[in-house]
């Protein structure tokens, strides 16, 4: 049996820039699911992204799904993209094995965590407060180098980690620490700054941009009492749940949500096709 991909739909050039076209799965020329392909927002007409895959539920586990994912890579190497994504449900463990198995490689994950009513308490002598400006601008210029070198860490060329970081960074802070609805804290304990918090609503959720202690106070529990903080923003903004992304690897950091009841909700991977 022959399984292809047949083209249901023009080329789509979406406003943001990006191409996308779905696809039929077929079968000996039977239609049995359908692919939606696309190029990244963040990284350019060089990188794909698998953007929904799903095979009829009598098709299922008979290897269609892992078929088509090969076909795609076939597809987005003839648009001229070198790598590939695609975004996993956590729930979804046989989308993420098949994955795994043909190579994709997580990169990071989201994580989340439901609130409650009652907001948590810091511990003796912690305060969270507003940043200010002159914090701003070079925890603003850290946080850049960060960030990009999180992402040439994990595979994606220098020029491409640097251009999605300043992005991000102009994307999320327009008007820097003036920008509407961005909270940015400082972590004071016992009068000392000792980490710095970056938190703002997204999607009806608490979303975490950006933590971190200080290093010369780590080791101390100050990144659970940065938590803590966020968790209690979100729940004085009278949101339901806050979220936060981890990069594969940040072990510190992901024993440290998990400690705090954060599950993971979705996985992000990668795969070259050089």
């Amino acid at each position: 049996m022959t399984t292809t991909l047949r083209p249901n739909e023009p080329l789509q050039q979406e406003a943001d820039g990006t191409r996308s076209r779905r696809y039929q799965v077929c079968v000996n020329s039977r239609p049995v699911g359908e692919i939606r392909l696309g190029t990244s927002p963040f990284f350019g007409d060089s990188v794909a992204q698998i953007l929904d895959l799903r095979i009829e539920e009598q098709d299922r586990r008979r290897g269609r799904g892992t078929v088509a994912a090969l076909a795609a890579e076939e597809v987005v190497r003839g648009w001229g993209c070198d790598r590939i994504e695609a975004s996993v449900p956590a729930e979804a463990e046989a989308a993420l094995k098949m994955a795994t198995n043909l190579g994709y490689v997580v990169r990071n994950r989201h994580m989340e965590k439901p609130l409650g009513d009652t907001p948590p308490v810091l511990p003796a002598g912690s305060r969270g407060r507003p940043m200010t400006q002159e914090e701003y601008g070079s925890w603003k210029e850290l946080g850049t180098e960060s960030f990009a070198a999180s992402w040439i860490e994990r595979g994606v060329p220098e020029a491409e980690a640097w251009t999605r970081a300043r992005q991000s960074d102009a994307d999320l802070m327009p008007d820097g620490l003036a920008t509407a609805d961005m909270a940015f804290s400082v972590l004071e304990h016992e009068g000392d700054a000792v980490g710095t918090l970056w938190t703002a609503p997204r999607e009806g959720k608490a979303f975490v941009y950006k933590v971190e202690s200080d290093a010369r106070h780590r080791g101390r529990g100050h990144g659970r009492t940065l938590m803590l903080l966020a968790e209690a923003q979100g729940i004085a903004a009278d949101l339901s749940a806050i979220r936060l992304n981890v990069f594969a690897g940040n072990t510190p950091a992901e024993r440290l949500y998990e400690s705090l009841g954060y599950e993971t909700v979705t996985y992000h991977l990668y795969k070259s096709l050089l």
